[in-house]
């Protein structure tokens, strides 16, 4: 592949990167495609050094990396070709430190943006509703109503919705146990329609839980509802009341996450509530105590109000 550079690179920095590409072809066994897109990326780089000043590759620390790697953002790179980019730094650097031309790998700390992974569509209010509106009293309707409830009304994800042991619920002070990633404990809040439909699921827990079973939903086998069973039910309920949007466990979760945000602009107190580490790549984990969430929780969330008696 030819060097496409307007202004040829100056032998200080040419003529390691033309070992580097032999020692490719000859040692290393990469594809074609692979030592095309190695070389297109450490021309340009190149480049980038010349315009910085430097002409050396010895010159090259950890922070000029960051700044190659900045100005690739900064440029519309792809996350991929991102990385692509860094990969193909530390191969040649490594290099250089194999040939004794360098000492440490200055690209080694230095790495690339995660690609962001597309969230599934939240389902509006409506949706909700239309879901949620199970009017059934069959005792397995009505703990699939609990679930999905209490899954939508504390954004619980489906693993800790399935953790869940009856000694977690606390009815009294509205608050459920749950236990997150990295067996990280946390506190939701637990009111308004998800308690309300707990409480009716908890009349008929006893008659299909096994007597040892410490588990809140359980399977009409007795056990500890599954994953799968969870994510079939939903689904089916989807169907069942002719909602547009296919049905899961983690949509729930969005929805409630989305309309949240857009009912208190809190960000800090849904960042909690979830159980995030980080809600965004900028934002630093804040603690709030539990009494500012269950406020925010209380104030915006649509479920969180019992429905007024019919006369």
């Amino acid at each position: 592949m030819k060097n496409e550079s307007v202004n040829p690179l100056p032998s200080s920095l040419q003529a390691p990167l033309n070992r580097f590409y032999e020692f490719l072809r000859s040692e290393k066994g990469l594809s074609l495609h692979t030592q095309r897109n190695y070389k297109q990326q450490l021309e340009t780089m190149g480049e980038h050094l010349c315009q910085m000043g430097l002409r050396q590759w010895q010159q090259v620390d950890a922070a000029w990396v960051r700044q190659l790697a900045s100005k690739g953002m900064r440029d519309g790179m792809k996350a991929s070709s991102l990385a692509t980019r860094l990969s193909s730094l530390r191969s040649f650097f490594d290099f250089l430190i194999l040939r004794g031309e360098l000492s440490a790998n200055p690209a080694k700390g230095v790495s690339a943006p995660r690609k962001k992974r597309p969230l599934p569509k939240n389902l509006d209010v409506d949706e909700i509703s239309q879901l949620l509106e199970v009017d059934d009293n069959d005792p397995l309707a009505i703990r699939d109503r609990a679930m999905m409830e209490l899954m939508y009304g504390a954004g619980l994800r489906l693993a800790e919705l399935v953790a869940i042991d009856v000694r977690d619920v606390n009815f009294g002070a509205e608050e459920i146990r749950v236990i997150g990633k990295g067996d990280k404990e946390r506190v939701a809040p637990f009111s308004g329609q998800a308690k309300e439909w707990v409480a009716k699921w908890m009349k008929f827990r006893s008659d299909f839980a096994k007597n040892d079973e410490p588990a809140l939903f359980v399977s009409k086998l007795g056990a500890r509802i599954s994953h799968r069973n969870v994510q079939k039910r939903m689904s089916e309920w989807g169907q069942k009341q002719a909602v547009a949007s296919h049905i899961s466990p983690h949509k729930l979760r969005h929805s409630f996450a989305t309309h949240m945000l857009e009912s208190s602009n809190n960000l800090r107190a849904v960042q909690e509530l979830l159980g995030h580490e980080n809600i965004s790549t900028t934002q630093i984990y804040t603690h709030l105590d539990f009494q500012h969430l269950a406020q925010a929780y209380d104030q915006a969330h649509p479920r969180a109000h019992k429905k007024p008696k019919e006369s």
